[in-house]
């Protein structure tokens, strides 16, 4: 486990790094993995229509990537259980640094920063137990190792700092996969979470589900300006008898709040929400569902607004009161409204998730 003082020291030494910042890669407005036609694999940046910016190759398949807060960096991850995550230069192109997991351990697909970026966060699991770990790389040691907590619970997934503090929000999806691949074992007695932390590894709150949607992964999360998390889930059940995908809660706020779109539209959703983002000031949240093909709106109460319907959408994020998304078939849309603003395709096929920078 990381100590406090490791941590602050890493801090303070985040002040001698070069201060470069991502108008030095032309200042992207989205990070997003994808797939080229001859089968290779590249993180790329993208203008808020979704023109490339700059194109750093992967050794394979992408997920999700965490942009630093300031310097033209990102971190690229493998799917998970991942093999790789990259330190990216966005402005030159270079690879600076390779994370790789501590022995037994696997990556599994998502990262965060401290507010000043000296400090990575990675979700991990041990492959012998599926349970989680958050670690703790130093960037101005070059991407030391420098520690880990435990994550609260089995199968980390997506970690997000809450805004203005160094507290995490943790998505435990509850599942115990097999070492090394993505066989799912422990279906029930699936046992998911929102895990609040310190990045000292102290729980500072922790929500979990009613026992009758233990089977409900919580996978996704997007966060507000003031702090609500706004959570999506994946039903490891039979497709008709999915509960709600999306759930809202805040730190020491009690018991979450489900929201879900009426019943055939939600039957829609085929049990599957493969990401979501909070856009408009917080007023409204987006889920995607490349399995339904669709992506569905709520507004911040959790009533339901509308939905857009895109064959394999699942990459979506905030471009201030519009909603992005991405799509298999190599589409980037702008929507306003649920109505389409603007439309580029490129010859490539985008991953899970897009990056709002």
């Amino acid at each position: 486990m990381t100590s406090r003082r490791r941590f602050l020291g890493t801090v303070l030494a985040a002040a001698a790094l070069p201060r470069l910042g991502w108008a030095d890669a032309g200042s992207p407005a989205f990070l997003a993995a994808a797939q080229e036609p001859d089968g290779t694999h590249a993180l790329f940046g993208l203008t808020e229509e979704g023109a490339d910016l700059f194109r750093v190759p992967l050794p394979a398949r992408g997920h999700a990537a965490a942009a630093h807060p300031e310097a033209p960096e990102a971190v690229a991850f493998a799917r998970r259980p991942g093999t790789y995550a990259l330190v990216l230069n966005c402005a030159t192109g270079a690879v600076t640094a390779r994370l790789a997991a501590a022995p037994g351990r696997a990556f599994n697909g998502h990262g965060a920063f401290s507010m000043d970026g000296a400090v990575l966060y990675t979700s991990e699991v041990e492959a012998a137990t599926g349970e989680g770990r958050i670690a703790l790389w130093s960037r101005p040691d070059g991407y030391r190792l420098i520690g880990e907590i435990a994550s609260g619970g089995i199968g980390p997934h997506e970690i997000r700092r809450l805004p203005g503090s160094e507290v995490l929000a943790v998505a435990n999806g509850g599942i115990r996969t097999g070492p090394g691949d993505r066989d799912k074992l422990n279906l029930d007695t699936m046992a998911p979470n929102l895990t609040y932390l310190s990045p000292d590894g102290r729980v500072e709150d922790q929500a979990r589900l009613a026992p009758d949607l233990h089977r409900a992964s919580i996978r996704h999360l997007a966060i507000d300006a003031l702090g609500t998390v706004a959570f999506a889930m994946q039903w490891e059940g039979a497709e008709d008898q999915a509960p709600a995908l999306l759930g809202f809660h805040r730190l020491n706020g009690g018991a979450p709040r489900l929201a879900k779109a009426p019943d055939d539209l939600h039957r829609a959703m085929r049990g599957y929400a493969g990401s979501i983002a909070v856009f408009d000031a917080g007023r409204q949240v987006a889920i995607s569902s490349p399995k339904g093909g669709r992506v569905q709106v709520f507004g911040s109460d959790g009533r339901f607004a509308h939905e857009i319907l895109r064959a394999d959408v699942c990459g979506i994020a905030a471009a201030g009161a519009r909603l992005v998304m991405t799509d298999g078939f190599g589409a980037f849309v702008v929507t306003e409204g649920g109505r389409p603003v603007a439309h580029t395709r490129a010859p490539r096929a985008w991953d899970n998730h897009i990056v709002a920078l």
